[in-house]
């Protein structure tokens, strides 16, 4: 069996170190050839309020098949050397080795990850790059493959990287098949946006809700800020202070946030053509499409509409 070693010291973050043991843990029904996970570490560590014991040291991390480094509870505490200098040894015997969050810290400390694409916590991407500069800091995506390194973002992010390991490992069917059983989206590519750059949508009791409405189910037509001024029955520059202060956005910001969320949801959803995505989306043309897509979401159309369509 493949051995998913899980490198633990100190106090580590409860939700990735569970993504673990979840995800590689439980094979599917009907998979023989899965993994067998242990947790490595010298003593008893920190998980949120319990305390764990490892079923075995550091030294186990040198046989394993992928090593996965879980999140640091503290960023600002530099990484145990004990636990660098195994991560460093078993990189170098050829161990896959992949952080979850914050683990991204351990990878950095024994230099992992330099000339090598990275990502974390958004919140952190800039200490990363600070810490080490040599490393290629990417802070807009899921997670970065560069074969025997990988790392991925916080939380939700990490599950999407052990779901890329498993396509590695087993294909996306048994990937897809685990995504289920979690109950979440099926695999998706690690050049996603973390988020996608959309203040959250304002309740119906402001003063542009019937305008928003209106909009909203006309977002296939060519609409301008005249337009919705005029249906506003005020000035364009009186609708955009109004929309700043309502939304955060300009109102053609809107008008594009709110049509790239519509092309999400028929990517999702139905199989029609890109073409036809970008009309009812009112982006018009299907070049139109992708590069606003690619700019918002960080991966194209079609690739959005794999990982959301996979069977």
């Amino acid at each position: 069996m493949h051995t998913v070693a899980v490198a633990a010291i100190g106090h580590l973050l409860h939700f990735e170190l569970g993504i673990a043991y979840e995800i590689f843990g439980n094979p599917p029904v009907g998979v023989d050839d899965w993994y067998d996970v242990q947790l490595c570490g010298p003593t008893p560590i920190q998980v949120g309020p319990f305390q764990v014991a490892p079923s075995h040291d550091l030294d186990q991390l040198a046989s394993a098949g992928t090593i996965l480094v879980p999140a640091l509870a503290d960023v600002d505490e530099r990484p145990p050397a004990a636990l660098v200098a195994a991560i460093r040894s078993a990189h170098s015997s050829g161990t896959r080795i992949a952080s979850l969050c914050t683990g991204a810290f351990v990878l950095g400390a024994a230099g992992l990850l330099d000339g090598r694409r990275a990502t974390t916590h958004w919140a952190h991407t800039a200490e990363l790059q600070s810490r080490y500069p040599e490393a290629e800091v990417d802070p807009d995506v899921l997670y970065t493959d560069n074969g025997d390194v990988l790392t991925a973002a916080g939380k939700a992010a990490a599950v999407d990287l052990c779901l890329h390991l498993i396509h590695r490992d087993h294909g996306a069917t048994i990937a897809n098949t685990v995504a289920r059983r979690l109950v979440v989206p099926p695999h998706r590519a690690g050049g996603q946006a973390q988020f996608v750059s959309t203040p959250v949508q304002p309740s119906g009791d402001h003063s542009l809700a019937n305008l928003l409405a209106w909009a909203q189910e006309r977002l296939d037509q060519p609409l301008t800020v005249a337009d919705l001024a005029k249906h506003a029955g005020t000035s364009p520059r009186h609708l955009g202070r109004q929309f700043r202060a309502v939304t955060g956005q300009t109102p053609l910001q809107w008008l594009l946030t709110q049509r790239v969320r519509r092309a999400q949801q028929l990517l999702e959803s139905t199989d029609v053509p890109v073409e036809k995505v970008a009309v009812s989306a009112g982006l018009g043309t299907a070049t139109t499409l992708r590069r606003h897509f690619q700019r918002a979401v960080g991966v194209p159309p079609n690739a959005y509409r794999q990982s959301f369509r996979s069977t």
